[in-house]
């Protein structure tokens, strides 16, 4: 088997795990529930028990927890990307008489995406406080269907306003929230989904943009060198004209980490451009995520341990409307823009 059929293999599984997780991701009943159940099951019982504790106790720390680890990730990543680019692909884009405007470009979206990404991290996403509660709660009225008046947060103590959640990562009820992102160790809510909007337009673009270079340069080597019109000698001592095929396992061996970076390239920004379409749709409606999942009856297995603990989710046939925060898609871009003011109840 050669290398282009393995990570061929590899590129299918990759893609059908995402398209399973995004197609069942939620739900407490699926197929992926039920394998997952099936391997820990089988891997319990031949796994020592303190590895079990350790990876449990990891897993905790990462994602329920906050933790720094994914910042940290996502520096280490972006560094290694574009000191390939910097230290490989720059240079030959010089030598193919690429305009250092386009080159520059990649360096002007790392820098805006550096500032989102500050943003998101430092930004209070709107946490209810006793301070706040009052105003908090007349900003949005209750739709009776995910969100009812006088439920007190019972970690909190306080009169949870609509569309609000308590985050049992930070620890706090978070206005508007829409969930919380380890990326940035911080809440996504009222105060920073502009700014987390803004993030994952930009590395959108900075992944796409870096992508197009490489290709760009890529296609250059091609012509220059005249592979598309070589050939070469099979297994048998046949001549057969390079294919595609050929084409792409060379440029594998002669540049395997500018390929290997612009593979990961394409994953990076497919995978987040459908995160953000999903993020920009709920943004024209004026939905969070949260709201998207408890709407379709989905539950945070770690939030609601219990399916009872969920009960005030059921819907009530007069309050049924999808989209009940909807003001239309100006209005509702305007609030993502420029969050509702707290309300001040005026002294008598």
């Amino acid at each position: 088997m050669d290398f282009l059929t393995l990570f061929g293999i590899y590129v299918v599984v990759v893609l059908t795990c995402i398209a399973l997780v995004c197609r069942y991701s939620g739900q407490q009943h699926s197929p992926l529930n039920s394998l997952y159940s099936f391997a820990l099951k089988r891997l319990s019982s031949i796994t020592p028990k303190w590895l079990q504790t350790f990876s449990q106790w990891t897993l905790h720390r990462l994602f329920h927890q906050r933790s720094n680890a994914f910042i940290y990730l996502h520096i280490l990543l972006e560094g290694a990307v574009y000191a390939e680019f910097t230290y490989e692909v720059f240079g030959f884009c010089r030598e193919m008489d690429t305009t250092l405007i386009s080159l520059s470009v990649p360096y002007i979206l790392l820098a805006i995406k550096t500032f989102f990404f500050y943003l998101c991290i430092k930004t209070d996403p709107g946490t209810v406080t006793k301070k706040k509660v009052a105003g908090q709660l007349h900003i949005y009225s209750y739709d009776r269907r995910l969100f009812h008046p006088g439920i007190i947060c019972s970690t909190c103590q306080l009169v949870k306003p609509a569309r609000s959640k308590h985050c049992r990562v930070c620890n706090r009820c978070v206005q508007r929230f829409d969930h919380h992102c380890v990326w940035v160790n911080n809440c996504i809510g009222a105060q920073n989904t502009r700014y987390f909007l803004l993030y994952l337009f930009s590395i959108c673009a900075m992944a796409c943009d870096i992508a197009l270079l490489t290709v760009d340069m890529l296609l250059h080597v091609v012509l220059r060198t005249g592979l598309l019109g070589a050939s070469y000698l099979d297994e048998n001592g046949q001549r057969q004209p390079a294919g595609f095929l050929f084409v792409v396992q060379h440029l594998f061996l002669t540049f395997p980490r500018i390929v290997f970076m612009l593979g990961f390239l394409l994953f990076v920004f497919f995978l987040l451009a459908g995160y953000t379409m999903f993020h920009s749709f709920l943004a024209v409606v004026n939905q969070t995520s949260n709201e998207w999942y408890k709407s379709r009856g989905y539950v945070c297995q770690h939030c609601h341990p219990s399916t009872a603990a969920d009960i005030l989710c059921s819907p009530i046939p007069d309050h049924s409307k999808r989209y009940y925060y909807s003001r239309g898609v100006l209005r509702n871009l305007r609030e993502i823009v420029f969050p509702p003011r707290l309300v001040q109840k005026k002294d008598n």
